[in-house]
């Protein structure tokens, strides 16, 4: 067996004035500003919605106003973690809370709630947090809205009532199948299942409601609708989190930039008018009763600009290698819907497609959006990627690098997306890194495909790491699947990527 080995370098993001730089905190540590702040001169308000019990605001707001100044890390690796200098220096922003901004959960009303059954616990409660947020939602409507969960409402969920006893007995059964699907493909060892649920579809999502979507999806599609950012006890309250001050306020500040309209950062050397595209499919229950599948696209030009779509509903035995796939004319149709989707946020075509999936596509998904897409973009490419258990280890004590790459035989591609990184002088992962294979339906440029892939784990705004396991036209699929069982199936979800974060 041949093996070759070769390394890329960490794919660099844009900021402010043209800066580039590989690693996130680093680059925002310069006083570059976020890629954004290329648009306005002054420091940006941005306005912060409060939906809290009333024992909390006091804490939320000064929680809030602490991020305007420097705080301090304790962390370890400094490297990895280091201060944070506030808001205007990083974020070229100020977090502000207007006092008529902040709508209290009845203090009286929420603990008779909690004494109550589980069921109608979860009903009266949402109702409660709707009310109060949907009260925010005007022509004057805050850009984000902070939404404080206690510990026992973080952690409601029930099982779907919407579901009869046989449908229930079915997605047991699929569930099964499902761990059976994850045994055959990848180590059963638990950072391989939990890999393989971050990509599978999951029977237990439609089992069981989780307070937390169930909240997401009943106010993203309502009139003036802005995203909220939950938060709980560990996020403000530093002796409860595992997690630094520094580093929460890192993560939690890029969030709520990226969630207010902003671009914290972009993807560099990469062209800007390439639209990436992640399919994947989840478990949804129709008014009929029936159980089915629901295709699902994420998409993302290189700004950072993403949008979700719902595709065809697709008959539970629609499956091939035990593995749910599209008919020639679903491919079509949301591919379609991608690319109006996409003019319709950047005024014109891409002058690329690429594709990602995390199964080889099937003849009928081969078909459908070639037929569409030899047409009407210049180019295009059908990759296929998915977990491992191929390993590789070096000399010495450290694993390999992020960014490692290697082939067998000329013919199998892997790529650690995981691994050391020099510049933190670590590797920040339980395990020995796993590579994602990687392939395609055509020839491609596996470098150019590993590269871009590698850049694309960076736009995850939810964390300053910039170092993720997959890229982000897959790695919310699972959250985006989960808010997708809530919506009612003549609903179209809001397309904004923002709500799903």
């Amino acid at each position: 067996m041949k093996i070759e080995i070769s390394k890329i370098s960490e794919p660099k993001l844009e900021f402010a004035g043209g800066f580039t730089h590989p690693y996130i905190r680093e680059a925002l540590l310069t006083r570059c500003g976020p890629y954004d702040s290329n648009f306005y001169s002054n420091c940006k308000n941005i306005n912060l919605g409060l939906v809290t019990l009333p024992d909390q605001t006091d804490d939320i707001v000064d929680w809030v106003d602490s991020m305007q100044s420097t705080i301090l890390t304790d962390e370890s690796n400094v490297l990895k973690y280091p201060e944070f200098l506030g808001t205007e220096e990083i974020l070229k922003c100020k977090f502000k809370i207007d006092v008529r901004q902040i709508k209290i959960i009845d203090p009286k009303k929420y603990e008779e709630a909690i004494q109550i059954s589980v069921y109608d616990r979860f009903r009266i409660l949402l109702e409660m947090y709707a009310d109060q947020i949907k009260s925010l939602f005007s022509d004057n409507s805050p850009d984000c809205i902070l939404v404080y969960f206690p510990e026992e409402v973080a952690s409601l969920r029930i099982a779907n009532q919407a579901l009869s006893t046989q449908e229930i007995s079915y997605l047991e059964y699929l569930q099964k199948e499902d761990e059976a699907v994850q045994t055959e493909l990848f180590e059963l060892t638990p950072e391989q299942k939990a890999l393989a649920e971050d990509l599978l579809p999951q029977a237990e999502e439609l089992l069981f409601r989780n307070f937390h979507r169930a909240l997401k999806a009943k106010c993203m599609n309502l009139p003036n609708s802005v995203p909220i950012q939950i938060i709980r006890d560990h996020t403000f309250k530093p002796d409860t989190s595992s997690q630094s001050k520094s580093t929460i306020a890192w993560n939690v500040c890029t969030a709520l930039y990226y969630k207010s309209k902003s671009i914290p950062w972009r993807l560099h050397d990469i062209s800007s008018d390439i639209c990436f595209v992640g399919i994947t499919f989840h478990h949804l229950k129709k008014r009929s009763g029936d159980i089915v599948y629901a295709s699902i696209a994420q998409a993302f030009s290189s700004t950072g600009e993403g949008f979700v779509l719902k595709g065809s509903m697709i008959h539970k035995d629609q499956k091939r290698n035990k593995r749910p796939y599209l008919l020639e004319v679903q491919a079509q149709e949301l591919i379609n819907m991608v690319l109006e989707e996409y003019i319709l946020k950047s005024g014109d075509l891409p002058s690329k497609v690429v594709i990602h999936k995390t199964s080889k596509y099937e003849p009928e998904e081969i078909a459908g959006f070639k037929n569409i897409l030899v047409n009407t973009v210049p180019r295009h490419e059908l990759v296929w990627f998915s977990p491992s258990a191929f390993r590789l280890l070096r000399r010495g004590t450290e694993p390999p690098e992020r960014g490692t790459i290697c082939t067998l035989d000329g013919r199998e591609h892997f790529v650690f997306t995981t691994g050391y990184v020099k510049s933190w002088r670590e590797y920040p992962g339980p395990h020995i890194p796993s590579p994602l294979e990687i392939g395609a339906v055509d020839e491609i440029d596996f470098f150019q495909t590993a590269n871009e892939i590698l850049a694309l784990t960076k736009m995850n705004w939810n964390t300053t790491d910039g170092i993720g396991r997959y890229p982000i036209t897959l790695s919310f699929a699972r959250r985006v699947g989960m808010i997708m069982t809530e919506l009612p199936e003549d609903v179209l979800p809001n397309p904004s990527y923002r709500f799903y974060m």
